[in-house]
């Protein structure tokens, strides 16, 4: 049997008194390579293809959202059960798993065995962000991974918000994960990046009122009104600035310019999140303060830590 080297082994029995741990659960870094180490995928991804970086953030949303921080939407299917990536939500939309695979590799040549990938999934979310022109954060470490998908609960319509969702469901499923409606309006800006499907917007564009006619007109052109034409063709979140993270996307709101009918739920006259989208659109540090905030608030959901799950070797499968 091989035993763990005498350096390791101080490593694990002094990391508690050299981390300065914001809670009892997570941690600062302790892997000096880390941050610089997934930075770097990030970036050469973003470069490719800037719609990435929306993409990968997404992914944290969606894993947080699904029964906790714990990178369950990245395994794959197995024999004892069935993958988050087929649930409505993730089915041909998540996107981004290469580019995991990639910085997992990477990561595990610098840090073996001690970055988890829903510690991954937090770290990529804050650099796509910053990457974009978007605010920087603390990341804190010590999520664990789970030892299961949960689809079911992915796939549940009160989980994840759909494109459709009125406000008063977008409510509802931010208080079920502990959030408030200023987390969800701020978290909500990050659709200031990225693009949506016309299968998502095509509804909002055609049937809706709360919408600006000659933007709805404007975009019809890329999504044609029939279901099952073009479902696939995109068109982006925030028309004015889609690959720079800023507040223009609380601008659109106002000039009833969003893409999505869930997004325009947050601004429709009279609404109780019509105050919040007015003070972003106007005073960007106090939408980059509170997402910032709710950003670190939501990567705390239910997460594993200590001898809880696992830190997976290959995020798509349990070890």
């Amino acid at each position: 049997m091989a035993f763990p080297s005498p350096l390791l082994l101080v490593l694990f029995v002094f990391l508690p008194l050299c981390i300065g741990r914001s809670n009892a659960n997570l941690y600062y870094n302790f892997c000096p390579q880390l941050f610089s180490t997934i930075r770097g995928v990030v970036q050469s991804a973003i470069n490719k293809e800037p719609r990435m970086g929306a993409s990968l953030l997404r992914l944290h949303f969606h894993d947080c959202f699904v029964h906790g921080c714990d990178a369950s939407n990245l395994l794959d299917d197995s024999p004892s059960f069935k993958s988050e990536k087929g649930a409505a939500p993730n089915r041909n939309s998540a996107r981004g798993f290469e580019v995991i695979d990639q910085i997992k590799s990477a990561v595990e040549k610098v840090c073996p065995g001690v970055v988890s990938c829903a510690d991954i999934l937090a770290i990529t979310a804050r650099d796509s962000v910053a990457i974009l022109g978007g605010p920087n954060w603390d990341v804190k470490l010590g999520r664990r991974d789970s030892l299961t998908a949960y689809f079911a609960e992915a796939n549940a319509t009160n989980t994840i918000p759909a494109a459709n969702a009125s406000l008063s469901n977008l409510i509802s499923s931010f208080q079920n994960h502990g959030l408030s409606t200023r987390d969800l309006v701020a978290l909500y800006g990050a659709h200031t990046i990225g693009e949506a499907r016309c299968t998502n917007f095509r509804q909002h564009i055609y049937q809706d009122k709360n919408i600006d006619p000659s933007f709805a007109k404007s975009n019809q052109g890329k999504c044609p009104k029939q279901n099952g034409n073009g479902d696939n063709n995109l068109a982006p979140l925030d028309a004015q600035s889609p690959n720079k993270f800023d507040n223009t996307y609380f601008k659109t709101l106002l000039n009833k310019q969003a893409i999505l009918h869930s997004d325009q739920e947050l601004y429709n006259g009279g609404g109780a999140t019509d105050t919040l989208v007015r003070t972003y659109a106007s005073n960007p540090n106090a939408f980059i303060s509170d997402f910032t905030a709710s950003i670190i608030k939501m990567g705390n959901i239910n997460i594993l830590t200590g001898s809880q799950g696992q830190i997976r070797k290959n995020c798509r499968r349990v070890n």
